[in-house]
């Protein structure tokens, strides 16, 4: 019966019930102290009263507010942040009627208003859809023609940061290490050898050819340096060599053009969170214990601006050097056969590192995957100063505490579907992890969490949460 009450009557009827059981309460302690009174014993007559009117109304009071905060303030709280996920990340899906069933019409407002609102979108998205094809069409041909032309080719910035590299180069760069979106061309080619050329090309304006070393082993590149216009960058072509990726795979023309106008040099609690590049990892391990358990596999995707960068990524099983359990391989499903010929973490660390180089870390339940990172950071000398974030804490921030954080539950709620021969993988929970944070970076922007500062305040308040979990 009390599903069909208005909103307004039912929060009446909760001080209603405030106000009667104080009453009672009253009632009967002076009942009680009046029976003391006529017994003779006046003064603790009124210290019954008194004891009982003051923890009755504290036991009604705490019941009132826990029944408020059941029932009308975690599900405005729901309710809010799941319209925040339809508005700001394009999550389908009405509004949970059983969780905003005593909240009167709010919840079919809401509802209706949302619908609305999709309804617009798609009818805004449909007529310019033509469009779209067209420049996903030209952008293709553009794609395609890039390479198949014999010349490797990457644009980079006044920072020095990668802003564009087409099929050729990434064959080329991923003899260095792997290919990565604003990523400084310095972490591939030799600083000195290439900001003297670059020097050289802005004073005399044209362009400048140069020989520089890998950052990685003793290979030699033959580079051409040439000025974009208007100061906003260089483009830097890699001549005369073979890319070890095979001529028949697809090499998408790689690009973010709003990285041409990036600054560098700002710190990351300063950066908005949209222009933060993150990596977003996952691992795979022999056990539950950090400090003696091992990485049998390591996942992880970077996210530029926003978007998953496709092609970037590392997906490695890793040689523990010790017997993996029977209870883990269930898990993940990775044995010790499957690991045998695998890289030791000697390797897969320290190319994790370089992997994440100036971006932010992200992880499901960071504290976790990161201990093992800094055990091994340890041994080999690696120093991890990467800001971190969490997708537990993030999620808690946006859809309360209350509510369940699981990966499984924020893909859930998110419309994120892990296929099941990815689900328990390391580069399967990365990606979805990343998907997760794609979508709720604009949910954040909407609340005012505008910065990676703003970020970690307000995740400082559900560390809690990461103590329970671990």
């Amino acid at each position: 019966m009390l599903t069909h009450l208005s909103l307004r009557l039912r929060i009446f009827l909760f001080f209603v019930l405030m106000g009667l059981g104080g009453l009672s309460l009253f009632g009967v302690a002076l009942v009680l102290g009046y029976r003391k009174a006529i017994a003779g014993e006046v003064s603790s007559g009124f210290v019954l009263s008194g004891t009982i009117a003051g923890f009755g109304l504290l036991g009604l009071t705490a019941g009132i507010w826990l029944l408020f905060d059941e029932n009308v303030a975690k599900p405005i709280e729901r309710l809010a942040a799941g319209l925040r996920a339809r508005a700001h990340a394009g999550v389908d899906g009405g509004v949970d009627a059983a969780t905003a069933k005593y909240l009167g019409d709010l919840a079919p407002a809401a509802e209706a208003m949302s619908r609305q609102l999709s309804e617009t979108t798609l009818h805004t998205a449909s007529a310019i859809a033509a469009e779209t094809e067209r420049l996903t069409a030209e952008r293709d041909r553009l794609t395609a023609l890039l390479t198949e032309i014999p010349v490797a080719t990457v644009v980079v910035n006044p920072a020095h940061q990668i802003v564009l590299y087409d099929g050729q180069a990434a064959g080329v760069l991923a003899q260095i290490h792997t290919p990565r979106l604003n990523a400084l061309i310095f972490d591939y080619f030799d600083k000195s050898a290439v900001l003297a050329a670059w020097k050289q090309m802005s004073k005399q304006g044209k362009e400048v050819s140069l020989i520089a070393n890998g950052t990685e082993g003793d290979q030699t590149y033959s580079l051409r340096l040439k000025p974009l216009e208007q100061g906003s960058g260089y483009l830097l072509i890699i001549d005369g060599a073979e890319s070890h990726i095979d001529p028949d795979a697809a090499r998408p023309l790689i690009y973010d053009f709003d990285l041409l106008e990036q600054n560098a040099g700002t710190s990351a609690d300063a950066t908005p969170l949209a222009d933060l590049t993150y990596v977003v990892f996952d691992t795979e391990t022999t056990g539950l214990l950090p400090h003696k358990d091992e990485i049998v596999q390591i996942g992880a995707v970077r996210v530029v601006r926003g978007k998953i960068v496709p092609g970037e990524q590392i997906d490695t099983l890793v040689n523990p050097q010790m017997p993996i359990p029977g209870a883990s391989t269930k898990v993940h499903g990775i044995n010790d056969a499957m690991v045998a010929g695998a890289p030791l973490a000697d390797k897969a660390v320290p190319d994790f590192h370089r992997f994440a180089r100036d971006a932010v870390i992200v992880a499901h339940n960071a504290p976790f995957d990161m201990a093992f990172m800094h055990r091994h950071g340890k041994r080999l000398g690696l120093e991890w100063t990467h800001p971190v974030l969490d997708t537990v804490l993030v999620s808690a921030v946006l859809f309360g505490a209350s509510q369940t954080h699981t990966l499984d539950a924020l893909c859930d709620r998110l419309g994120i579907i892990i296929p099941d021969a990815l689900r328990h993988t390391a580069m399967g929970d990365a990606f979805a992890t990343a998907e997760v944070l794609c979508k709720m970076l604009p949910m954040l922007q909407a609340r005012g969490i505008t910065t990676f500062g703003d970020m970690l305040a307000e995740t400082r308040k559900h560390g809690r949460l990461l103590e329970d979990l671990n």
